[in-house]
């Protein structure tokens, strides 16, 4: 009996040390989720208590980049070890007009451009070709009023914007009630693919606030 617990404890350990092993490993993923952050809502529940210069009014800022995440298809890894160099401070900084400060670039180099098997530079260029290559609905930015909606509302405006897209390549999540990101599922080539179950967990909110540009 000991030595079967032991048999079944030491498997258990030598699997966990694979899972860590490939959670860990450069390169090895399966698709990219890029994540769009309505940054009036960021603003609303995070960024005014900041004093963000994102959320001054001057800015006008809409769907924002907040990043490319490599997954699996099930789970993600992050915070890899690679020996890619990194970004410069001046390729963070660059990232500012799409993800709003060159701090939340260098963040996201950390926990997730690492993993992607690219070098900093080339990882802010995919970011930012994925962002790109989005048509984000001018109807959104017409919303004058706070407004309570299906957060399928939401979805659909992508849809039409982009009529290439499936619903399940693109989920709608929402945060205390209000929307607050569009997540796309891409190929390692950058093209719209379907999500995996796990990513796949959209908001289910009838009545998701969502705030209008300031």
């Amino acid at each position: 009996m000991q030595s079967r617990l032991l048999a079944l404890v030491c498997g258990l350990a030598l699997l966990g040390a694979v899972n860590a092993a490939r959670a860990d490993e450069p390169g090895v993923f399966d698709y990219y989720v890029l994540a769009l952050s309505w940054s009036p809502s960021w603003c609303a529940r995070t960024g005014d208590a900041r004093g963000s210069d994102q959320c001054d009014a001057r800015h006008d800022h809409g769907w924002v980049l907040h990043g490319l995440w490599p997954q699996y298809e099930a789970g993600w890894p992050e915070e890899c070890r690679t020996d890619r160099s990194g970004p410069t401070r001046r390729e963070n900084d660059a990232m500012a007009d799409i993800q709003m400060s060159g701090g939340l670039a260098a963040y996201q180099w950390r926990k997730h451009g690492r993993c992607s098997g690219l070098s900093g530079r080339d990882y802010h260029r995919a970011a930012r070709l994925a962002y790109d290559s989005v048509v984000r609905p001018e109807v959104l930015r017409r919303v004058e009023d706070p407004l309570r909606l299906p957060a399928r509302v939401i979805e659909e405006a992508f849809l039409e914007a982009n009529p290439d897209w499936r619903p399940d390549m693109l989920t709608i999540t929402c945060r205390d009630g209000a929307i607050a990101e569009a997540r796309l599922c891409l190929t390692r080539d950058l093209t719209p693919r379907r999500c995996a179950p796990d990513t796949r967990r959209d908001c289910m909110l009838d009545r998701a606030l969502f705030a209008p540009i300031r």
